[in-house]
């Protein structure tokens, strides 16, 4: 079993990293460092907000400068730490590099309940929505204008963590199994990142009709008995909003009837990359996901997905407040 030296987290806004950061430093006993806390901390000095210190950044490249050389400096110590920080990814080799991600007004909802403050305040869902989607538009742009780098691809980390409705302690508990070999390494050791998504906001793309033994409940009771460390793991596509299941299905229904918060994947493609063919993972996605395919899947598993928009424009586009419609 390899242990790599360090955690280095970065992720959505309100996705949890902070919580679960200090939890695995303090179980790990390695010292943990928060970017986050230093540009509030710098923002609060200078009379900003958080949004308003990266609408400066991205104008003053002394602020970027103080905080990139302090990572460098701590990547070149060689300490085993932990580190919550937007960029850490980039800075440090021998990490395992986690990104964390959550429902948009789910990660609203948590940062509207936490201790407001002259950096981070919100007066409504709405309002944190859109500063939470600006403060990150900022830093990808930053990033990516700075340093040739694009925090919004997968492919940069090792661990992707869907944090919308697993708890603390089972994320907690699914990344010290990742460092520390148990959760699946090969996966890791071949092309990660390694996904663990939630089920319930996977997309199918193929026809429930034509899925065979879906309901076969012996096998639902395997997965159950195997639980959600032991399943294999999907084949995942990613469009850069939505995930969805290439290769799976079964598992992945399995996984949703088992209440499954967390399932692992293997992504096959994101973005531009080819799922099959030349076809990109936005392309394959528009062309299999259909609004009568997401309503079966809903009624099938009780769940809801978000209606995409491209499937808004298709013939067989669902009324809304059907199951399936974006309302």
């Amino acid at each position: 079993m390899t242990v790599r030296q360090s955690i280095v987290f970065n992720g959505d806004l309100g996705s949890g990293k902070s919580t679960v950061s200090v939890v695995i430093a303090e179980r790990l006993g390695l010292r943990r460092v928060s970017v986050g806390d230093l540009y509030r901390q710098m923002a609060q000095e200078r009379q900003m907000t958080a949004l308003q210190l990266n609408l400066h950044a991205e104008l003053d490249q002394a602020v970027d400068g103080y905080v990139d050389q302090l990572q460098r400096d701590i990547a070149a110590s060689g300490e085993s730490l932990v580190m919550d920080s937007r960029l850490a990814w980039h800075f440090f080799t021998d990490a395992l590099k986690v990104h964390m991600i959550t429902e948009p007004a789910e990660a609203a909802r948590r940062v509207l309940l936490r201790p407001s403050g002259p950096a981070e305040s919100y007066i409504s869902l709405e309002e944190a929505k859109l500063k939470l989607r600006e403060r990150s538009e900022s830093e990808r742009g930053r990033f990516l204008i700075r340093y040739g780098v694009d925090k919004a691809r997968l492919r940069n980390y090792d661990l992707i963590c869907d944090t919308t409705r697993a708890p603390a302690d089972e994320v907690i508990e699914r990344i010290i199994d990742v460092y520390e070999g148990r959760l699946a390494p090969e996966v890791l050791g071949g092309a990660p990142p390694l996904l663990l998504l939630d089920p319930a906001r996977i997309y199918p793309t193929e026809d429930i009709a034509g899925l065979r033994g879906l309901w076969d409940s012996t096998f639902v009771d395997e997965v159950a008995a195997m639980g959600e460390t032991g399943l294999e793991p999907l084949e995942i596509g990613y469009t850069g909003e939505y995930f969805f299941v290439v290769n799976g299905h079964r598992r992945l229904s399995a996984a949703l009837r088992n209440g499954f918060r967390l399932v692992p994947g293997r992504l096959v493609a994101e973005v531009d990359e080819p799922v099959v063919g030349d076809i990109s993972a936005i392309d394959y996605f528009a062309a299999q996901v259909r609004p009568s395919l997401i309503h079966d899947w809903e009624a099938a598993h009780e769940i809801r997905l978000p209606l995409p928009e491209h499937a808004l424009f298709t013939g067989d586009a669902v009324l809304a407040g059907e199951p399936g419609s974006a309302g």
